[in-house]
């Protein structure tokens, strides 16, 4: 066989202009311990705090502590893959997740990988997972209404675009029925949606995102799940994973809403990986920090000025209480952290009452500034929270037994049917208009003589009755959002219409 000596220059010319000089420089360190999650590294001495390595089994870390002699890394995965004089990889970046559209209507872990089955997340975006948060300059005030569709909320708490509102009570009162419900009165306003579950049953994830599936919410929601058997590195990097997530859109101009369920058990994470490499305990056996640790991530949550677009990012933090101890370390810590809170009381919520509201506790201090004005008259919320107050106050008189004068026992008798108006079954809930019509009806006394037990069915009837019959009166409330005299002529002429039909059993 013979050789073209002109065939054979051509291509060595042609590899020679094509050679590209790449030498791959990567630090490289040996596994000196490992166990509980963590990993003791030797040789990594130009480590980044935050930086990702990668361990031989593929299973990646994130850079903990720096000590003097060593690096303490919080292994991301499965640590029993890993041994002793392993080699460790450094990659040379961040701790980053994948960004962006790709991310919407997936559940997927705290590094990005999907758990659904639903194939990989195909996006060229990504965010690193710790940020820092907008400045004052870049801020805007909280004033647009956010809208929970619960009646209680959205009258006497009201969360605007960009708050921080802490859901805070025992276990099983109804916390994260409010954020579901929250999520799902987004459909259609243009809200992304993020609900990160940190530390939680993973069968109770499970019901959640089927329910968001059955009601079309997952379209525009995020799940980002570190379950009760995740590595504690994981729970701990869950929740700044999901707002870096959520701050994409905050940045483009648009409106996301993340639920962080719950803090509390990524706190004890972070005890737990922090008394592992060995730093000081403080109060409760959280290390100091844990208190920076909260702030650095809510802080992140903000309404941006309109020279950068306007976007906001909504937070709803949950924290659970032990036997309704409200002065421990973390919720104390996260309260002042927050603009308000929404208390929950076990009391409330076995006696029926839901959500299990503490009118008294609970507070937004953003106010009225997210409300619409016809939610905030006086005729609707405004004297809402001031009627309940009052009514509490004549409940406890009443129950001495003494014989009432006839103002009282109507105080006492609205007040009762106030409370009844104000529970609310989960995952149903309702347009702020819907919200305003029934409040309106209730302060103005068009339940007064509706027996307790059928305000329920009073306000389902009445609603679609007013969807129904009087279309035009509803039409022109949501178009004015104020209550003018025309408004309320128009209100209280349906109401005057409906209560002739309306048949009490």
């Amino acid at each position: 066989m013979k050789f073209n000596a002109d065939e054979i220059a051509s291509v060595i010319q042609r590899e020679i202009e094509h050679y590209e000089s790449q030498i791959d420089v990567r630090e490289v360190g040996t596994v000196l311990e490992v166990g509980d999650g963590m990993a003791r590294v030797y040789g990594l001495s130009s480590a980044m705090s935050g930086e990702m390595v990668e361990f031989p089994s593929g299973v990646r870390g994130v850079v903990f502590n720096l000590e003097e002699s060593s690096v303490s890394i919080a292994v991301l995965g499965d640590y029993l893959a890993i041994n002793e004089g392993d080699e460790v990889r450094s990659l040379g970046k961040l701790l980053s997740v994948p960004v962006g559209e790709a991310v919407i209507g997936r559940v997927v872990d705290p590094l990005g990988n999907p758990l659904d089955g639903k194939g990989p997340i195909v996006t060229t975006e990504f965010r690193n997972v710790e940020g820092t948060s907008p400045g004052v300059a870049e801020r805007q005030p909280v004033k647009e209404p956010l809208q929970t569709g619960i009646k209680a909320i959205d009258a006497m708490t009201p969360i605007g675009r960009g708050q921080r509102e802490l859901i805070i009570g025992d276990r099983k009162t109804g916390k994260t029925t409010i954020a579901i419900d929250t999520i799902l009165n987004q459909k259609g306003k243009g809200v992304k949606c993020f609900y990160v579950a940190i530390g939680q049953k993973e069968s109770s994830v499970a019901n959640a995102v089927r329910v968001l599936e059955e009601k079309g919410a997952m379209e525009y929601t995020t799940v980002v799940l570190a379950g009760a058997s995740a590595p504690a590195a994981l729970q701990v990097y869950a929740a700044a994973a999901g707002t870096a997530m959520a701050e994409f859109f905050m940045y483009k101009g648009e409106h996301a809403l993340i639920v962080y369920d719950d803090l509390s058990k990524q706190a004890q994470a972070y005890r737990q990986i922090s008394l592992l490499v060995r730093r000081p305990p403080g109060r409760e056996a959280y290390p100091g920090d844990v208190f920076y640790n909260h702030s650095r991530l809510l802080e992140r949550s903000s309404k941006m000025s309109k020279e950068l677009g306007g976007g906001s990012l909504t937070s709803l933090p949950i924290i659970e209480t032990l036997e309704g101890e409200v002065s421990a370390y973390i919720p104390t810590n996260v309260i002042s952290i927050t603009d308000g809170q929404i208390y929950l009381q076990p009391d409330l919520f076995f006696k029926g009452v839901r959500p299990a509201m503490n009118v008294g506790i609970s507070v937004s201090r953003v106010g009225g500034s997210a409300q619409i004005k016809a939610m905030k008259a006086r005729e609707v919320a405004g004297g809402l929270r001031l009627a309940l107050a009052a009514f509490r106050e004549l409940e406890a008189f009443a129950q001495l037994g003494t014989d009432l004068d006839a103002a009282t026992q109507s105080k006492l008798d609205r007040g009762y049917r106030m409370v009844e108006l104000l529970k609310q079954p989960q995952y149903s809930p309702l347009d702020v208009i819907d919200q305003i019509l029934v409040i309106y009806t209730a302060n103005a006394g068009g339940m007064d003589d509706v027996p307790i037990n059928q305000v329920r069915r009073f306000e389902t009837e009445f609603l679609a009755y007013m969807k129904d019959q009087k279309s035009a009166a509803r039409n022109l409330l949501a178009e004015k959002k104020e209550l003018t005299a025309e408004v309320k002529d128009a209100i209280n002429a349906a109401i005057a219409d409906f209560k002739k039909l309306f048949k009490k059993v």
